[in-house]
């Protein structure tokens, strides 16, 4: 592995001489998302394997070219799991991608997202250096938290040769409820459930049903679907991974219009908006399918409080993310800067000017 590593290192400086732009890939499940990547594809895969897994501590170290499926069959094995649900978008995804989109599935709102789960990772910047940043295990906190900032960054900072992730048990038992509720009605009682002790791992509200999803202990589970009500869902785990890879109808519909992530408060009422929605985290992630002007989009979700993301299709000359205020640009730029002074990591794929 040191001779691919080597390689990769040996590409980093040699476009930095030329000043030429590299796209960092893995499988490239994910390349659709942001803007359009451009430049020379520096392929991660060869520099593939787990490094390290003990069950009992509860973390994981892998290479950035190992399979996300290769990392789930290992977790699997000893009733373990990446409690984030990361999507794969397809069969070719890699736990470097994953901690490069930043991506999280139906269980984020209650486990928590990516960054949360990242305790370490290594780094080939723009100098060619390999560096290393927080640890193996789960109480490491020194410093500034780069392992944590390089989650969400596609690539641009950098590229992500190892990470430490966070792994946690797979709950004992789950179960699905399916309630008849209006969006306004859904949203009030998601936030009612929220702030009771209860199970729920999971909820999506779309065309008048919500779904909850409760996981835990066997006795929690069963004592808050007795008091929740609602009919029980058989064979629910297909329903939640169809969200998860984005394979429910919601997102298959032959739509030319941009798909939206609407990310606001979760007590937000429903929003003023025109188009196809699916609500899911308890009602603070939103999807929007709508042929709005963008900006009208976003005034919108910004006088909630939220920002919003266009997440496939669409007009990107609009910008895939939400415009950075001015003193979050000059931090950005900054830290690009630092890790990347001739700007060849997947530049333009975050911000045109990134």
């Amino acid at each position: 592995m040191e001779q691919q590593l080597e390689r990769m290192r040996q590409r980093i400086l040699a476009a930095g001489a030329d000043k030429t732009a590299l796209c960092i890939q893995g499988g490239g499940s994910k390349q659709w998302y942001g803007q359009t990547p451009h430049g020379t594809v520096l392929d991660t895969r060869a520099y593939t394997g787990i490094i390290a897994y003990d069950p009992t501590e509860l973390v994981i170290t892998a290479r950035c070219g190992t399979p996300l499926a290769e990392i789930e069959a290992a977790l699997d094995q000893h009733n373990q799991m990446l409690a984030f649900e990361p999507p794969h978008f397809g069969d070719t995804a890699t736990i470097g991608g994953v901690v490069a989109a930043g991506l999280s599935g139906p269980r984020r709102a209650t486990a928590g997202a990516v960054r949360d789960f990242v305790l370490g990772a290594s780094l080939l910047d723009g100098s060619g250096e390999h560096l290393h940043f927080g640890g193996q295990v789960m109480k490491n906190v020194a410093g500034y938290d780069v392992s944590r900032l390089l989650t969400g960054s596609l690539g641009s900072l950098g590229l992500i040769t190892e990470v430490s992730l966070k792994v946690l048990p797979k709950p004992f038992a789950e179960s699905t409820l399916v309630f008849a509720l209006s969006e306004a009605d859904a949203l009030s009682r998601l936030n009612q459930w929220g702030g009771q002790a209860l199970p729920v791992s999971a909820s999506a509200w779309h065309v008048g049903r919500l779904m909850l999803r409760l996981s835990g202990a066997e006795a929690a589970v069963r004592a808050a679907r007795q008091k929740l009500g609602g009919e029980t869902v058989n064979n629910a785990d297909v329903y939640w991974a169809s969200l998860r890879e984005q394979t429910h109808d919601f997102f298959t519909q032959d739509d030319n219009r941009g798909l939206w992530r609407l990310s606001v408060p979760s007590t937000t009422p429903p929003l003023v908006l025109k188009g196809k929605s699916l609500i899911e985290w308890g009602g603070a992630q939103r999807w929007l399918y709508s042929d709005m002007d963008p900006q009208a989009i976003r005034g919108e979700v910004a006088k909630a409080g939220g920002h919003t993301t266009l997440f496939r299709g669409g007009d990107k000359e609009a910008g895939v993310f939400t415009p950075l205020a001015p003193a979050i640009a000059r931090i950005h730029h900054k830290l690009k800067s630092a890790f990347d002074p001739a700007g060849v990591f997947n530049p333009g794929r975050m911000y045109k000017d990134f």
